[in-house]
């Protein structure tokens, strides 16, 4: 198994990711032996992977991270670099390799102080590794600040420095910043494909593979947590049952209260266990004794990852609340499908009965302003309106047709 296979439907990207990794390999053997680089190497210094949510962005370019990484012996008699089973390709996969640093925002941006200390790695040389990898997960969340500070370090890189930074669009990303970066757009993988990792590599039976694949629209990693939890399917079943719960006033606000209040305790639950981990492990840094009074003049430390741990709950819900309006979303867009007689395949086929009582229903111009609803609700979410005030308005919307 190398690093490529957990990318689905992603061929051509694959390829090109290879080819630049066994260039990679090249010039650090020649850098090794004194000689000369190659010429016309294509590998570069800073790559910008763009595509649609679930196509796989952050997936490619840990995979890319962990063929530079790569150690296999193998590779001494002619094997290519991202074998997946040595110490550099396995600690780069999992995110404990010295030399692959990960920058994800904590809150609705990624800001200067989150990107400092990275930003003063990237001119270092690997501790361990072959490269230094920085790999920037949400670069659209760059806020002007830290945007500046990446750019600094991608115009003037260290030599073996690799920047990986990964979002939506090539629109998302400064220009600037984007025209220093070799660009690689991933597209949505087809249902067969997602369907057919689900089988090989989680064990899923064929017909529920297809199931989630063809209900998550080709979103990998949503299609896997459909096929293999079920309170995750449970949670999908609750949304797709909203639609038939806005007949009245009353109906659609405690739709929306329930909904909100779900993504609130999916948040909850997420952060629990990470939040009380990584208090601990910074009282035990600062020298706290087991149950013990913090030292003096440390109040300040603890306060800021508070307000870290409190971005991050913030972000987390509305990441709960966006995947829901997702999954109504599709619901509303199988709605339209029926109602105008297309032959695209039915996302929700679970969901069927449903689907067809608000087909018949409504007409499709009211189908059409419901769905503008929801898009209406995750841009407000984006300007940080307050969630039940969005979800409210949505669902009193959609009840309005």
């Amino acid at each position: 198994m190398t690093v490529w296979d957990d990318l689905v439907g992603q061929e051509r990207v694959s390829e090109q990711l290879d080819a630049a990794a066994r260039d990679a390999d090249a010039l650090v053997t020649a850098a090794a032996a004194g000689a000369p680089p190659p010429e016309a190497s294509k590998m570069t210094h800073a790559w910008l992977f763009t595509g649609p949510p679930g196509a796989g962005r952050n997936q490619a370019a840990r995979a890319f991270a962990a063929a530079l990484q790569c150690v296999s012996p193998d590779r001494a008699l002619g094997g290519a670099p991202g074998c997946g089973f040595c110490d550099g390709c396995h600690t780069a996969l999992v995110g404990t390799h010295a030399d692959v640093t990960t920058v994800a925002a904590v809150g609705t941006q990624i800001l200067a102080d989150d990107m400092r200390d990275t930003v003063r790695k990237s001119f270092t040389s690997p501790a361990n590794g072959r490269w230094q990898v920085i790999l920037v997960e949400d670069a659209e969340r760059l806020n002007e600040k830290s945007a500046n500070a990446v750019l600094k370090a991608v115009e003037e890189p260290a030599p073996r420095t690799v920047w990986l930074l990964c979002a939506p669009s090539i629109e998302d990303v400064l220009p600037t910043i984007r025209s220093r970066c070799r660009h690689l757009n991933l597209s949505t993988p087809s249902v067969d494909a997602v369907a057919d990792m689900l089988v090989r590599r989680e064990g899923i039976e064929p017909d529920v593979a297809v199931a989630a694949a063809r209900a998550t629209q080709g979103h990998v990693d949503r299609a896997r947590r459909l096929a293999v939890d079920p309170a995750a399917r449970e949670r999908r079943a609750a949304v797709l049952r909203l639609p038939l719960r806005v007949e009245d006033v009353g109906g659609a606000l405690k739709a929306a209260q329930e909904l909100v209040d779900a993504a609130a305790e999916d948040a909850k639950q997420l952060a629990e266990a990470t939040d009380a981990k990584e208090t601990e492990e910074l009282k035990a840094a600062l020298g706290a004794a087991q149950g013990g009074r913090m030292p003096r003049g440390t109040a300040g430390v603890i306060k800021d990852l508070e307000d870290k741990q409190k971005r991050r709950r913030t972000r987390t819900q509305r990441d709960s609340l966006d995947l829901a309006l997702t999954d109504l979303t599709a619901f509303y867009r199988d709605v339209l499908a029926l109602q105008l007689g297309s032959r695209v395949a039915i996302a929700n086929a679970d969901a069927e009965d449903a689907l067809e009582r608000l087909a018949r229903g409504s007409s499709p111009e009211s189908t059409l302003r419901r769905i503008e609803a929801i898009s209406a609700c995750r841009d407000a979410l984006d300007r940080n309106v307050a969630p039940l005030l969005a979800v409210e308005a949505m669902t009193m919307a959609l009840r309005a047709g």
